[in-house]
């Protein structure tokens, strides 16, 4: 028999050794922090749209895997240049 893995369970801390953060270095510091929720913000927003394709265009891009809606919308940015 093999012998028994050490537990995974992590070592007890003892919360009163967390620092205060009430006090006024870290409230300054707290305050001083830009808060950042969601995705950032890209330098060219993209549109959405409702567009209809027929069914096998949109298969062979979706065959392709994952980034589908990526490489179709280069796609049509290649076709722009050259049009």
């Amino acid at each position: 028999m093999s012998p028994n893995k050490s537990s995974t369970v992590p070592a007890w801390v003892d919360p009163d050794d967390a620092p205060d953060l009430s006090a006024p270095e870290w409230a300054a510091k707290l305050a001083a922090a830009p808060v950042r929720r969601g995705r950032p913000r890209a330098a060219t927003r993209k549109v959405s749209t409702t567009i209809r394709l027929d069914a096998d265009v949109l298969a062979a891009f979706r065959e392709k895997g994952e980034g589908w809606q990526t490489r179709l919308n280069a796609a049509l940015r290649d076709w722009l240049k050259h049009h």
